[in-house]
């Protein structure tokens, strides 16, 4: 197992490079919990360090929820992820919930640090919330009863390859479909500064009832999407059109252009029942794509620790396959 504390579970990751070692955050939370379900709402950000993606050394908390007094992000600080601006500064992009809302609405936030260690919030944090013309392409409000949070999360900030700015994608849903499962969407929004966001209409509508911790990348010129969801997630569509059995875990659009259109790439890349491995990232190590992502298990047997990186090949389809450890090693 590649990221583990012997007293907390870990489970959402992701990566940064310095120019010389690897950066590893993820959520974590006490096992005296002793269910593991609470974790969620009992979250602090860790920060680890490593040269190989296998060996970490880790260096403590990094991110808390808000300590002092109300605020848009003292309940939760949830997934994230981290980029360089070109005077070398860098900037966390995570997910903040609040405790007057019991934690079902969630907003985007941002902070900056010159070492990836000692985060200090831009103003009060805030950096995207459901506002703007362009909110009514989103399930704005909290719809109790027809899904269980206003989602608004894991936002995936990068370059815009069109232009100087910045882009961001992140969990959300689209409004007036009925069937909950087919409401899932990649959120998205842009930046000419990483200061001041502007909401976009998603980029993806469909498929499942949320496409968690999205992360966009490109291999050769094709685009592809990262996202994990759960067997109980996916639309009466998906089921019918995918030539696989539901199961849990980490999936992928494509596309030809970072803004779309994206479809979903048939099958399903990783995934199992019980999960195996949940919310992953696809990481370039210069020698090739590797994947990680932390052991689920489900309640009953859910690992809390980040799984040992396993070798991602594409096919000549420009199709995405992960490689298990064994067979990368024959």
């Amino acid at each position: 197992m590649v990221i583990e504390l012997k007293d907390q579970w870990i489970w959402d990751s992701w990566y940064a490079h310095d120019g010389q070692r690897w950066h590893g955050f993820f959520l974590k939370a006490d096992k005296s919990l002793i269910d593991p379900d609470l974790r969620h709402m009992n979250v602090t950000q860790g920060h680890a360090v490593s040269d190989d993606l296998v060996n970490w050394e880790h260096l403590g908390t990094c991110l808390t929820p808000w300590r002092d007094g109300p605020a848009w992000d003292d309940k939760t600080t949830w997934t994230g992820s981290v980029v360089k601006d070109d005077t070398g500064l860098w900037h966390l992009f995570y997910t903040g919930t609040r405790k007057s809302e019991s934690a079902m609405h969630q907003r985007i936030g941002h902070a900056t640090s010159t070492d990836l260690h000692n985060w200090e919030r831009v103003g009060d944090g805030l950096c995207l919330d459901m506002s703007g013309p362009n909110v009514r392409y989103y399930e704005s409000e909290y719809m109790a009863g027809h899904w269980h949070d206003r989602a608004m999360r894991d936002p995936w900030v990068m370059r815009d390859p069109a232009g100087d700015g910045w882009i961001m994608y992140f969990t959300a849903r689209a409004p007036g479909i009925a069937e909950p499962n087919a409401g899932g969407a990649i959120g998205f929004a842009t930046s000419k500064d990483l200061i001041r966001w502007e909401l976009q209409p998603p980029v993806f509508v469909g498929g499942y009832g949320q496409l968690e911790v999205p992360q966009v990348f490109a291999v050769d010129g094709r685009w592809y999407c990262l996202f994990c969801t759960a067997a109980e997630h996916w639309s009466k569509e998906r089921i019918a059109n995918a030539g696989v059995a539901p199961v849990t875990g980490n999936h992928y659009l494509i596309a030809e252009d970072p803004r779309g259109p994206w479809a979903v790439a048939p099958g399903f890349l990783d995934g199992d029942l019980p999960c195996r491995r949940y919310a992953a990232r696809i990481v370039d190590t210069g020698a090739g794509l590797v994947i990680l992502g932390f052991a689920d298990g489900g309640k009953d047997q859910f690992g809390g620790y980040v799984m040992d990186p396993e070798p991602v090949e594409v096919d000549d389809k420009g199709l995405l396959h992960v490689v298990p450890a064994r067979k990368a090693a024959e």
